[in-house]
């Protein structure tokens, strides 16, 4: 069985793509898949891009092992989600979301985690459905989505767990472009390779001191 995320390298750019096969849920397989992929990324240079299968970046984590029983395995996969979720906020290197498809749930704080966010132009929605399936929002992830989500659509999307279409995600600080299936791929690697000339530690250091306020929520939330 091959690996559910797969690293590839071009140049400085790494490309690390989500495909399970189905809808990319975040089992503990695909989180540990992603966290070897992520070992192997420079984290001084060079630039970052994590991509889903056609029609899907994710749906977020795998309701199978939340409904199984078996209590150990479901807690080890969300305590590794939510340490997959802060390496990627607070990763060194700028990170370009590829969304391919739909983002529900924790797809969608996946692609929130992201420093630009690259759509797929298509019938495509972003939801963080979690209130309707009576979950509730761990507090992390409540402070990375409002980070990035716009004020007004707060309540809409977090609250109401309302879908979104792509083409009202901009405007809801879900995404931050919309590109067509011809010109996607080459927008995808031309902002790869903008954000990759950026020079190191000054990126990362920007970024440590404006994510600062939020990281220590997010650090409590991780198990020792």
């Amino acid at each position: 069985m091959s690996e559910p995320a797969i690293l590839s390298k071009e140049g400085d750019i790494s490309t690390i793509t989500l495909d399970d096969g189905k809808v990319n849920v975040f089992s503990l397989e695909m989180l540990e898949s992603i966290q070897n992929c992520l070992d192997q990324v420079s984290k001084d240079s060079g630039a970052l891009i994590i991509r889903g299968r056609e029609g899907i970046f994710s749906a977020g984590f795998d309701l199978k092992t939340f409904q199984s029983g078996d209590a150990k395995k479901a807690q080890k996969m969300t305590a590794l989600g939510m340490k997959t979720m802060h390496d990627l906020y607070t990763f060194p290197r700028p990170i370009i979301m590829a969304v391919t498809g739909h983002a529900i749930a924790m797809g969608i704080f996946i692609v929130c985690c992201g420093d630009y966010r690259i759509a797929l132009e298509g019938e495509f929605v972003a939801q963080a459905n979690e209130v309707r399936n009576n979950m509730d929002i761990p507090s992390p992830i409540m402070e990375v989505a409002e980070s990035r989500i716009d004020k007004k659509h707060v309540y809409s999307v977090l609250y109401h767990a309302d879908p979104y279409p792509f083409d009202k995600c901009i405007e809801a600080g879900l995404l931050d472009e919309i590109a067509s299936s011809s010109d996607f791929e080459k927008r995808i690697m031309e902002k790869a390779e903008d954000l990759a000339s950026l020079g190191h530690p000054h990126y990362a250091k920007t970024k440590q001191a404006h994510q600062r306020p939020l990281l220590e929520a997010i650090s409590n939330a991780l198990p020792a």
